[in-house]
């Protein structure tokens, strides 16, 4: 850990650059997921999925930069390059052979919800240690995961 004045305890800090590390494997994951729908769908409904995927990958982006950051400033080292990414994802992987608009909605809406359910954990870890900014930060990622993941499984619904 870095020095800083930031006034949180150094071992809730040294906690928290663990737990935005975490999240930050999985949100660059996820971001590299749907980068992989995004360039892999196929069907009738391409061009929707196409660019909801790629909707999908700019908001990932700002996620996984908030956390890079949020880390830093807490006194920490940010982990994210695709190695360090590749150990640390929780996220289900990708199926390759996906291709219909279908599978990949399955597949999405998968790696969605488990990013949101561990972000959701995250708000309630970071509370815990005492920081109310991380916990807001976690907060505003699971609205956006939880929005993307209704517009998505939106698609699953049209078959019903």
């Amino acid at each position: 850990m870095y020095p800083t004045k930031n006034d949180l305890l150094a071992e809730a800090r040294s906690s928290l650059v663990e737990l935005l590390n975490a999240r930050l494997a999985d949100a660059l994951d996820l971001m590299t997921q749907m980068k992989q729908a995004h360039w892999n769908v196929k069907g009738p409904s391409f061009i929707a999925l196409h660019e909801l995927f790629d909707k999908i990958v700019e908001d990932a982006e700002e996620y996984v930069d908030d956390l890079a950051e949020r880390a830093v400033q807490l006194g920490g080292v940010a982990r994210g390059t695709a190695r360090m990414v590749a150990k640390a994802s929780t996220l289900p992987e990708y199926p390759e052979r996906a291709s219909s608009g279908r599978e990949h909605v399955e597949a999405v809406t998968n790696v969605l919800a488990a990013f949101g359910k561990s972000v959701r954990a995250a708000i309630e870890q970071s509370a815990k240690l005492g920081d109310a900014d991380t916990s807001d930060l976690f907060t505003g990622v699971s609205r956006g995961v939880d929005k993307w993941l209704w517009f998505v499984e939106a698609h699953l619904h049209a078959d019903r």
